[in-house]
């Protein structure tokens, strides 16, 4: 293992109960309610680590941190860590001392929540484990995985539906507005164009001429117009008798002698 490894730690829970259990004689898996329950033969807080691809559970004293047991787990599940089998709360674990000597003894839970999260912690490191293990043979042999062929076989074809966009037989472009109006729509088809009204108290030409009295033909006009025409001669020579005789029938002047 490398020096420059680091230390990280996982899960760590404040109270675990610490039991010494028989040992098994057949295949069978652990059973929790062979031990003494409600006598543990220590008790105080599990801390679990990692270190490379190794996992460590470690009982500790609660005040202290003193160490009291270690497992180290290269494998999970595996021989290091096994669940009973009547109880979601107790498991047995393998722990070893710096001088190669084994024992398996049997740690419980009082919350199911702890026993949870104890589980999670260690799924959880050799699930990256094996994650990195992939990669790195990835790595080495990057032509080993499987490659994808998206070429085509022989005698092979595709067909592709593309919709066609259909154009409405109908549709008319809408006309635009003449610039500077008052933007009216254009009247629907078969109605009438609406007509502008004047302002009020204004007379339209059309009005004033329809409303314009007509006078009745009377002889006198009448007359003017049938009328014999006059030669310019003599309509001279009457108007110069007509502009004289004013003077000539006006009264003389009578002058008496001094």
């Amino acid at each position: 293992m490398a020096e420059s490894e680091y230390e990280s730690v996982l899960c760590v829970k404040p109270e675990v109960h610490v039991y010494r259990i028989p040992p098994r004689a057949t295949n069978r898996r652990y059973r929790a309610a062979d031990w003494k329950l409600d006598q543990p033969d220590w008790t105080g807080r599990l801390r679990i680590t990692a270190k490379g691809n190794m996992a460590y559970i470690k009982l500790e004293d609660r005040n202290s941190g003193e160490l009291f047991a270690q497992s180290p787990v290269d494998q999970f599940p595996g021989i290091a860590v096994e669940s009973v089998v009547d109880s979601s709360r107790y498991f047995v674990i393998r722990i070893e001392d710096g001088n190669g000597r084994r024992a398996f003894i049997g740690i419980g839970f009082v919350d199911r929540g702890d026993a949870f999260d104890f589980n999670v912690g260690l799924q959880d490191h050799f699930k990256w484990v094996k994650q990195q293990t992939e990669l790195a043979k990835q790595a080495e042999n990057p032509d080993s995985g499987p490659k994808l062929d998206l070429g085509f076989k022989d005698g092979q074809t595709i067909k592709l539906n593309i919709g066609h966009v259909r154009k409405k037989e109908n549709s008319s472009a809408k006309p635009r507005p003449p610039a500077g109006g008052m933007g009216l729509l254009p009247p629907p088809p078969g109605a009438k164009a609406p007509t502008l009204l004047p302002p009020p108290g204004s007379i339209s030409v059309q009005d004033s001429v329809m409303h314009q009295p007509v006078k009745p033909a009377t002889p006198e006009i009448l007359g003017d117009l049938f009328a014999p025409d006059v030669p310019p001669a003599q309509a001279s020579h009457a108007a110069a008798a007509d502009l004289w005789g004013d003077f000539a029938t006006a009264p003389r002047l009578v002058t008496h002698p001094l």
